[in-house]
């Protein structure tokens, strides 16, 4: 069976998308083929890799990238993670069959020493559950 494949939006592409496209290959690689893109792509901020390597979640390759570099593409399931980037993927030349919305807090404007692990701990938990679900639709009735 074919990988699914994922592709989680935020507005930077520093921190809570690559996040999701981290977590969910060291969770679920085997299923599922993660992607990260931004809307005004940056680059990966020192404090999500920092975040992600404390908890043992991979983070080698992970690059910022523009959502125009998957235009055209269709993917399983969109997860966006920020307002601004659901305005932005509005305008997106993309198709997908799931669209998820999660408004995560961007760990920049939080003035809290574990404000990215904070964001990491909640991206994996709605992961998580979204997992359950996908798995739990997989079995045969």
């Amino acid at each position: 069976m074919a990988k699914q494949r994922v592709l989680f939006l935020c507005n930077a592409n520093s921190a809570r998308s690559l996040m999701g496209e981290a977590l969910l290959r060291h969770m679920a690689g085997d299923r599922y083929d993660a992607f990260s893109a931004g809307s005004e792509p940056d680059q990966p901020h020192a404090l999500t890799l920092e975040a992600l390597d404390k908890h043992g979640i991979p983070s080698k390759g992970l690059a910022s990238k523009s959502l125009d570099d998957f235009a055209g593409e269709h993917f399983d399931a969109v997860v966006v993670l920020c307002d601004k980037a659901q305005q932005s993927c509005r305008e997106w030349q993309g198709s997908s069959d799931e669209h998820l919305y999660w408004d995560i807090r961007d760990p920049r404007l939080i003035d809290r020493a574990n404000a990215y692990e904070l964001a990491l701990t909640e991206i994996r938990h709605r992961l998580s559950l979204w997992l359950q679900l996908k798995a739990r639709d997989d079995i045969p009735r």
